[in-house]
């Protein structure tokens, strides 16, 4: 494996097509601001390296970024790749991954809008990340002990797995298929609208009117905080672990809770059965 280290690359696709190389301790950045530094490279480790310049990662093959800083002028840093380890690395740039397959990243620092997008196969574990659309419309992708802070997360994803992450994040979820969540706190109004066979299991959910026109949608041993107007026009199985402040029109389907501060049934078609084991006034404040 060919070595280059301690150097600083500026010009337009200064690695472009390399193969078996080892970068270390390497800059990308400079007056002549090129792009494009590693496009349609196969096999390539990156160890201790800063990234300043544009589009650096593109139609690549086999990449391990590790202990590196994508700042937030390297935009749109991986694309169309495969095959990618990104280790204990700064993400800071827009749309820093999108349309690759094949991932893992580990304690990274994500600070990126439009994060994720149409990504297939993708293993997430013990991040931070901020961001907007993050992860939307990718499939088969497993977070362990993510946390991550945005807007309109998650939406139409596919066949995925989170467990024991943290999410403030509104609108998150919403068309998604073939999800379970487990562990977890999902914090954020309308959570999961539109949203299909989509599980929740020890889950802390917080925020106003979630989890609405939902088809399989199941809830096991969840918490329900400031949760009003809930399950409008889905079909539910849920079993709550506390008081809801108020359930609207449920299709069908059953749903437990200890108390229920309000139910509003004002379509003939809402028939799912609720099951109160406690009469409104039982909410102790947890309601309010």
């Amino acid at each position: 494996m060919k070595i280059i280290q301690n150097q600083t690359f500026d010009e337009e696709r200064a690695i472009y097509g390399h193969r078996d190389i080892l970068v270390k301790n390497c800059a990308f950045d400079g007056p002549a601001d090129g792009e494009s530094a590693f496009k349609e490279c196969r096999n390539v480790e990156v160890e201790n390296c800063y990234f300043n310049l544009r589009y650096p990662f593109w139609h690549d093959h086999g990449i391990s970024i590790r202990d590196s800083e994508l700042t937030e002028f390297c935009r749109a840093a991986l694309w169309y790749s495969d095959h990618i380890i990104i280790e204990n690395t700064k993400l800071h740039g827009i749309k820093a991954l999108r349309e690759c397959a094949d991932v893992k990243i580990s304690g990274c620092d994500i600070v990126s809008p439009e994060f994720g997008w149409s990504v297939s196969t993708m293993e997430m574990e013990d991040c931070d990340a901020q961001s907007e659309y993050f992860m939307m419309r990718s499939s088969n992708i497993h977070f362990q002990n993510v946390r991550m802070k945005g807007k309109y997360s998650f939406q139409y994803i596919e066949n995925s797995t989170f467990e024991n992450c943290v999410f403030d994040t509104k609108d998150a979820f919403w068309h998604a298929k073939n999800v379970v969540v487990k562990n977890s706190l999902v914090k954020g109004e309308y959570l999961a609208w539109y949203c299909e066979n989509l599980t929740f299991e020890n889950c802390k959910i917080v925020g106003t009117q979630p989890l609405c026109y939902c088809k399989g949608l199941k809830l096991i041993n969840c918490e329900m905080v400031d949760c009003d107007l809930a399950f409008e026009r889905s079909e539910v199985e849920a079993t709550l672990s506390a008081p809801i402040i108020s359930i609207k029109n449920p299709l069908s389907g059953t749903i437990v809770a200890p108390a229920v501060g309000e139910i509003i049934r004002d379509i003939e078609a809402s028939k799912a059965a609720i099951q109160v084991q406690k009469k409104q006034s039982a909410c102790d404040g947890a309601c309010a």
